[in-house]
C-alpha cells in the first residue's frame, strides 16, 4: 500500500508514520517543513519510509510536490499537516490578515494536494482520504483558538463533500478528530490553560 502523509515527520504524524511504516509491504511517503533531522532518523528506522521537505506555504514549492506526487501511485492520503498556532489571541483582537494567511498555509495546499491525488484515485477507481480535524469542532472551542478551528471546521466540510462526489469511484473520504495532545502545535500553551483543559476533559487528563 503507497501512503502520503503531510506532516509526517513529528507530532501525531509522526506516530502515524511509525505504525504504517511498520509493516514492510507499505510504502509511506511523508512531508515535513523543518523537521529533517527526525525525518532523516525515521528514513534510517524504516526502508520504506520516504521523506519529502516542502514548505506549503511557498506556492513554487507546492506546485513541485503535486506534480512530485503523481507518479507515486497512492492509495491512501492523509492530511495531517498544520502550519500556525492553535491559540492566538481573542477573536476580535486577531488581524483579518491571520485569518487570510493562516486559510493560505493550510487550506489551499490541502486543496491542490486532494485534487492531485483524486485524479489518480479515479483512474484507478478506488482510494482513501484521512482528514486529521480537532475533537474541540464537537466541543467547546478554548479561548483563542478561533483561526485554527475555522480552517478545521472548513476541512470538515470538504471531506464530506470529497466522500459525496467520489463514492461512485470507489474512493472514500473520512475524517478522525482526536483529543488535545501535547505536541510541538501546543509546545507554547500556558500552564493555566493545560490546567483548565485537563480540568473541562470527561477523564480529567490529556
Amino acid at each position: 500500500m503507497n501512503v502520503l502523509i503531510t506532516g509526517g515527520a513529528s507530532g501525531l504524524g509522526e506516530a502515524i508514520t511509525r505504525i504504517l511504516a511498520k509493516d514492510s509491504g507499505n510504502t509511506v511517503y511523508f512531508t515535513y517543513k523543518n523537521s529533517e533531522v527526525n525525518a532523516k532518523k525515521l528514513e534510517l528506522e524504516f526502508p520504506n519510509a520516504v521523506s519529502i521537505q516542502c514548505d506549503f506555504g511557498d506556492t513554487d514549492a507546492l506546485k513541485t510536490f503535486t506534480d512530485k506526487i503523481i507518479p507515486f501511485d497512492l492509495d491512501v492520503l492523509i492530511h495531517n499537516a498544520y502550519n500556525g498556532a492553535f491559540l492566538k489571541s481573542h477573536f476580535h483582537k486577531i488581524p483579518s490578515d491571520d485569518f487570510l494567511t493562516d486559510f493560505k498555509e493550510n487550506i489551499l495546499p490541502v486543496i491542490e494536494i486532494t485534487q492531485a491525488v483524486l485524479n489518480g484515485f479515479r483512474k484507478k477507481k478506488q482510494g482513501k482520504i484521512i482528514t486529521v480535524l480537532t475533537a474541540a469542532l464537537v466541543s467547546t472551542p478554548p479561548i483563542g483558538s478561533s483561526v485554527y478551528i475555522a480552517n478545521k471546521a472548513y476541512l470538515e466540510k470538504l471531506t464530506q463533500v470529497w466522500a459525496n462526489e467520489n463514492v461512485k469511484f470507489n474512493i472514500t473520504s473520512n475524517s478522525v478528530s482526536p483529543s488535545f495532545m501535547q505536541t510541538n502545535l501546543t509546545a507554547t500553551f500556558d500552564d493555566r490553560i493545560l490546567d483548565q483543559m485537563i480540568e473541562n476533559h470527561p477523564l480529567k487528563k490529556l
